[in-house]
This record gives C-alpha cells, sequence and structure tokens, in this order.
C-alpha cells in the first residue's frame, strides 16, 4: 500500500484556481521531487497534503486513512512533518535548545511542568543524536540566529525530524543558499532519506540538487501536472523544457 496517495485535488480561492486535479502517489521510502515555476502550485499543494489548507475538491489518503480534513497537527501525530520556504527556527534560542523544544513536543512531554531524571536523560539523549545526524553538534550552544543560512534550515530539518515522521516535506530547502551550503543541505538530505529510510517529498528549484536526489519528479504548471517520471524522462521531456527548464537545458 503506498503511504500517501492524492487523489484529484484542486484548491480555488475566489475564481483563482491555484491547484487543479492533480493526483500523486508516493511509496513508502521514496524521495520524490515536486518542480516548476513561480506561481504553478507548489506550496499550494503543499499546504494541502501537511493540513494548512483544505482541498475544495479531491481526498489525501495517508497509510490507507483519509485525511482529507484532518488538521495539521493531527497530521503530526499520524506522521507527517514539514518545513517551510521561510526556516522556521526560534532564533533567540540556541541550537540545542531548539531541538528540544521539538523533541519535548514529540515525546509529549511539553506541557508537563517537571520531567523525572530519566525523561529529562532520554531527551537530552536525542536532542544530542540528532545534533550529531545534523552535523550541528559544534554549534549546538550557539544562538540559533546567529548561525549560517544553511545551518539554520539544518536545524529546521532537524526539528522537523525529532516529530518521527514517516514522511517528511521540504519546502525549498536550498533556497537562498550558496554552492558549499546547497551541497551540505543536499548531502543532509540524501543521508537522512538513505539512514533513516525516510520518505521524502520535496520542492526544489535548483535542477542540480532534484536530480541528484530524486527517485521520481512530478511537474507542475499553472496548477495542473505536465509531467512525471525519472530525471530522465523529465530532462528530456520537450513539454517540460518548454515551460520551466529551457530549451539550453
Amino acid at each position: 500500500m503506498s503511504l500517501l496517495r492524492v487523489e484529484n485535488v484542486s484548491r480555488r480561492f475566489g475564481d483563482l484556481i491555484a491547484v487543479d486535479d492533480v493526483s500523486m502517489t508516493v511509496e513508502a521510502g521514496e524521495l520524490r521531487a515536486v518542480i516548476g515555476p513561480n506561481g504553478a502550485g507548489k506550496t499550494t499543494f503543499f499546504n494541502m497534503i501537511s493540513g494548512f489548507l483544505t482541498p475544495t475538491g479531491g481526498r489525501i489518503i495517508f497509510d490507507g486513512d483519509d485525511i482529507t480534513r484532518v488538521l495539521p497537527a493531527r497530521r503530526v501525530w499520524r506522521g507527517i512533518a514539514r518545513t517551510f520556504q521561510i526556516t522556521e527556527v526560534f532564533p533567540e534560542l540556541t541550537t540545542r535548545e531548539n531541538l528540544r523544544i521539538a523533541v519535548e513536543v514529540a515525546s509529549g512531554y511539553r506541557l508537563k511542568p517537571w520531567l523525572s531524571r530519566d525523561a529529562d536523560a532520554e531527551i537530552r539523549a536525542r536532542v544530542t543524536e540528532l545534533l550529531d545526524m545534523g552535523g550541528l553538534a559544534e554549534r549546538a550552544d550557539g544562538l540559533v540566529g546567529e548561525l549560517s543560512h544553511g545551518d539554520q534550515r539544518a536545524t529546521e530539518i532537524m526539528m522537523a525530524l525529532a516529530l518521527k515522521p514517516r514522511l517528511l516535506l521540504l519546502d525549498e530547502p536550498t533556497a537562498g543558499m550558496g554552492e558549499q551550503e546547497t551541497f551540505d543541505i543536499t548531502r543532509l538530505i540524501r543521508r537522512l532519506h538513505q539512514e533513516q529510510n525516510l520518505t521524502i517529498v520535496l520542492i526544489e528549484h535548483d535542477m542540480r540538487v532534484v536530480f541528484h536526489l530524486a527517485d521520481r519528479i512530478m511537474v507542475l504548471a499553472e496548477g495542473t501536472v505536465l509531467a512525471e517520471g525519472t530525471a530522465d524522462e523529465i530532462a528530456g521531456n520537450e513539454d517540460v523544457q518548454t515551460a520551466y527548464l529551457g530549451k539550453a537545458a
């Protein structure tokens, strides 16, 4: 059974159709990319999967259950986590504190006034594990607001991973980054996908990142599916070249 099935979803904003009859199936363990020009409906599509927007048509099935109208927080508990185009972290807190908040939420401890010694040790161990996994151990006690853009993004990704997702949605994870930061985040995503057996769907504009990471690629244009296939199939698709990649590709 597929982990995620998006069936003929649409989203209208008045007379504007942002997403029109889009379907996608993602298998467990897959790394899928969604690409397309600005205004293609990519983020609206993500917002429907994560629950921030309700489709005006169609269904979203996660692990066999219809979650079309399930609230975002409930989707997190079911195993869906995401990051955003603009990095969402607590800049006035340290990297360690950011991750601790996420771990406490995932562990159900966030609203408890005190923790046992064993619970605190468990949380500390998980935070240390995430710091190491994200390559952030050397910056654990620095303020996140003082980190590089790449390290802030890595922190956000590890906060999402702290929620123990089965499906991780990454919205433009390398946006605004230089060459080295793009390389580092791409390598982090690849490592998490392989070592944690994560199912990942990402929106990305950097085609080097997309072609390096994605098992399959879906191309959106004007709210509809223009093409879907492997990296080679998408790179050789004339419609995609005309609408997005450019003839020079």
